[in-house]
């Protein structure tokens, strides 16, 4: 399949979700920008926006080459008072204010299989979100595609059995985190400057993404450790449903095809879907553990 552009002509969000596309969100900022020189770590906030213009809309373009439908504007502030936001009942009176506008409104919220910080189920914030009005609800951040994938589960359960309706959105971290408590990775000791020895490869985006499909996720996307190339991973293992590959695949052999021009003999016999799917990656740490404490 060629790199093509998007075809078509411009289509709302809640059309493209009602007809079957899959939409493709962005990726990763404040981290990304941080290890870029952009952002200061702690307060999190996007001052970049003000200060580098520039190198936040460069990122905003790789997402979009990468092959985003979806760009998100750089607004978020993760101050410790506003990271404690993580019960439904904000989540319901966000969704109420957002109705008034007239506009579809998505929803997604920083938990994981154990539900908000009051202990509400994935299931139950679904259901109260859908109620309130939300057309497209889901999780994002805090924690890894696995996890993050079976909380959408929880949600897509507890919306079956209450006979709603709703679109399903995801966007989990880009790092592995399955060790992590319920307050997500900001638990883990190597948040925020050491998480590099977790960040997922893309073939294991691939697999999120075709996970993410099946369970009937239809906007796929990421959050923190999102980079350019994983998005561009879900757009490759989707290009069959979306019917186009992004731009930036020019420069990308599906599943390492472009290795067999590798004059090493056994690199190219690396070009091939069933080494790299299932390959084990290695720490390169020579006492590195297998899992982490979190230190709550």
């Amino acid at each position: 399949m060629a790199p093509a552009g998007r075809p078509g002509a411009k289509k709302g969000i809640l059309e493209r979700l009602e007809s079957g596309e899959v939409v493709i969100g962005d990726g990763s900022f404040l981290i990304t920008l941080e290890k870029r020189g952009y952002v200061k770590a702690g307060l999190w906030t996007p001052e970049a926006v003000i200060e580098h213009p520039d190198a936040v809309r460069q990122l905003h373009m790789e997402f979009l080459r990468a092959g985003s439908n979806v760009m998100q504007t750089f607004t978020f502030s993760a101050s410790e008072d506003n990271m404690e936001s993580k019960h439904v009942e904000e989540a319901v009176w966000a969704v109420e204010v957002l109705k008034e506008s007239d506009r579809p409104v998505a929803v997604t919220m920083c938990i994981g299989p154990e539900g908000d910080m009051h202990d509400i189920t994935p299931g139950e914030c679904a259901v109260r979100l859908v109620k309130a009005g939300a057309s497209i609800v889901g999780v994002n951040c805090r924690f890894g595609p696995d996890t993050s994938l079976k909380t959408m589960e929880l949600m897509k359960e507890g919306l079956e059995w209450a006979g709603l309706k709703a679109h399903l959105m995801v966007q989990p971290l880009g790092f592995h985190a399955p060790d992590c408590g319920k307050e997500g990775f900001v638990d883990l000791p190597e948040y925020p400057f050491g998480l590099e020895s977790r960040v997922a490869t893309r073939w294991d985006i691939q697999k999120y993404a075709r996970e993410a499909y099946n369970l009937g996720v239809r906007y796929i996307g990421g959050c923190c450790g999102f980079e350019p190339y994983h998005i561009r991973a879900i757009a490759e293992e989707l290009a069959p449903e979306r019917g186009f590959l992004p731009p930036a695949s020019e420069k990308h052999g599906s599943w390492g095809s472009g290795l067999d021009m590798h004059t090493k003999p056994w690199i190219r016999a690396r070009a091939r879907r069933e080494y790299w799917e299932n390959l084990l990656p290695a720490s390169g740490r020579p006492f590195c553990p297998s899992l982490s404490k979190p230190d709550f």
